[in-house]
């Protein structure tokens, strides 16, 4: 995936930790969103496809941003929806489940798939299957420790705990060993997308990033 010495999506989501989930139902303002999200230090932007108009504002965002921000599409459950976010320039999906279609559909377009999953069963094989990293959904049931537990025995896999990731617990996740957050509502604040108060939210996000280790 990418041109050698080239940042892939994996390297970015790697290397900031943070995947920043946008489920907004209205998409018209996700270019100062955006904008505010990467003044304040965050490189990974998941639209979900519960908006229709998730498609067309992941090609109107991957046309502005440079190679060290990487935009993905979330909530992704067909095949078709794969081909349509790959034709839109989306660089990693994001599923709240893994089904078939979706994994083989992202292996043919070379696209890092993150399904969700919750047991250890259902974890160890969504990465046998071809996963890239599995999204451990709904966190907030599990708690922090649930991380340090699966891998212990399966050190192998990398974990994106999503759902109920703060900034109160963000670090102790990663110090579990999870591969990176998925940050939706404690981040992206309704009162300050509603008064379109996007210093607020750069700031927000600049303080996500400043508790990273």
């Amino acid at each position: 995936m990418g041109r050698p010495g080239k940042m892939t999506a994996l390297d970015i989501i790697s290397t900031k930790k943070i995947v920043v989930i946008v489920r907004l139902d209205d998409l018209s303002i996700a270019m100062d969103l955006c904008a505010a999200l990467i003044d304040g230090g965050i490189r990974a932007i998941e639209f979900t496809l519960t908006n229709p108009d998730a498609v067309a504002t992941i090609a109107e965002i991957r046309g502005t941003v440079d190679e060290s921000v990487a935009i993905g599409a979330g909530s992704v459950i067909t095949a078709e929806q794969v081909w349509a976010v790959a034709d839109a320039g989306a660089q990693f999906v994001v599923s709240p489940v893994w089904k078939r279609e979706v994994n083989s559909a992202c292996l043919e377009a070379d696209l890092p798939f993150m399904p969700g999953a919750f047991t250890p069963t259902e974890i160890q094989r969504a990465w046998e299957r071809g996963a890239s990293v599995v999204k451990v959904f709904p966190a907030n049931h599990l708690g922090r420790r649930y991380i340090k537990d699966v891998l212990a025995p399966l050190p192998h896999l990398r974990l994106m705990p999503t759902g109920g990731v703060n900034r109160d617990n963000m670090r102790e996740f990663l110090a579990q060993g999870a591969f990176a957050l998925g940050v939706g509502s404690s981040l992206i604040n309704n009162d300050a997308i509603a008064d379109r108060d996007w210093e607020r939210l750069r700031k927000e996000a600049r303080h996500y990033v400043d508790r990273l280790p």
